[in-house]
């Protein structure tokens, strides 16, 4: 074999062997419990990432925001102290209320597809990166488990029931729609809710969908929900340091990718069954469950939209992110163009 033949085989065989032995560590935080059902979820991604690159990518999970407040594990994303956030883009308003329209809409879209759709198809996964990489950020994807339901130790049947209703709520545009109502939101970590229901410093409480609040035993002390929800629907969010997304071999990011979107289809479908599943058992041990008629959810929706014209005249990223909401809203026929 000639001499040329030879190192063009040693240099395609270096070459294979280095991206055989790439390495990739992320260090990652979720505000979920690991036995919540969505810590269950956030495991198997972890374990299907870890899988499919044949242990070339591992994972440090940190639950139940051990290492900073959930507000902080973006920062601490973007500052290395983490690698990746996979809490959720709301409770970042105070950068820019643009955040608020990738985090949690309010108002808007009615299931977890209508609103990955928009990510993946309506445009939406450009515009949210423009925002998140102005903070040294890359947006992965999103998980969206659905509409949310109260856990509350007064009746909810009705907007009525807000008022002077004590309740955790996350930052943002929540605070401002539900004090409309009446209601009296405390912002508070999700990390603290269990406590403050317990201690009475809270009477209800917006933490998650409600197979999520029963995990967490939220039903334990608050014997009223609401099902289905209808004001919120976050889009959990895995969000990595862009300099780390940016140095990982693009295989890895690849895997990464494949595996969050497995994770967004898998939390919708096993929310739906969970989500049923809570509401009964809730049921039989005696809580009670509020479905709001059609006129009360429409004003909630109407409320909400109307205060979308705020926030979009914030700053200008939140401008364009709410034109891209009502366009593709319009689209999917769930608001009048």
């Amino acid at each position: 074999m000639k001499l040329s033949t030879l190192l063009k085989s040693a240099v395609a065989f270096s070459l294979v062997a280095g991206v055989a032995s790439a390495e990739t560590h992320l260090r990652i935080q979720t505000h979920y419990a690991p036995e919540s059902v969505s810590g269950k979820l956030a495991g198997q991604f972890v374990d299907d990432i870890q899988t499919m690159s044949n242990g070339e990518i591992t994972i440090e999970m940190f639950y139940s925001s051990s290492v900073v407040a959930t507000v902080e594990a973006f920062d601490a994303a973007a500052n290395g102290i983490l690698d990746c956030d996979m809490t959720g883009g709301a409770y970042q308003t105070g950068k820019n209320p643009a955040f608020q329209f990738v985090g949690d809409i309010m108002g808007g879209y009615n299931t977890p597809y209508q609103q990955l759709s928009w990510l993946y198809h309506g445009g939406g996964y450009d515009a949210a990166q423009s925002l998140y990489n102005q903070f040294g950020m890359q947006l992965i994807g999103w998980w969206v488990y659905g509409q949310e339901s109260f856990a509350s130790t007064k009746p909810i049947a009705s907007p009525a029931d807000f008022k002077d209703w004590k309740f955790r709520s996350p930052p943002g545009l929540e605070t401002e729609i539900f004090a409309e109502l009446g209601a009296k939101p405390i912002v508070m970590d999700f990390t603290e809710v269990f406590t403050a229901l317990e201690t009475g410093i809270i009477d209800g409480a917006d933490a998650s969908g409600i197979a999520n609040n029963k995990s967490m035993g939220l039903y334990d002390i608050a014997k009223f929900a609401n099902y289905p929800g209808f004001h919120s629907m976050p889009s959990d969010h895995l969000a990595c340091n862009k300099a780390v997304w940016d140095g990982m071999p693009e295989h890895h990011r690849r895997i990464v990718d494949t595996a969050m979107q497995k994770l967004a289809l898998q939390t919708a479908l096993t929310f739906e069954k969970a989500n049923a599943e809570a509401v009964a058992a809730l049921k039989a041990d005696g809580v009670t469950i509020n479905t709001w008629n059609d006129a009360d959810l429409a004003s909630f929706r109407a409320a909400a939209q109307k205060a979308w014209d705020g926030w979009a005249a914030k700053t200008p990223e939140a401008a364009a992110l709410v034109a891209s909401h009502r366009e593709y809203l319009g689209q999917l026929g769930l608001i009048a163009k």
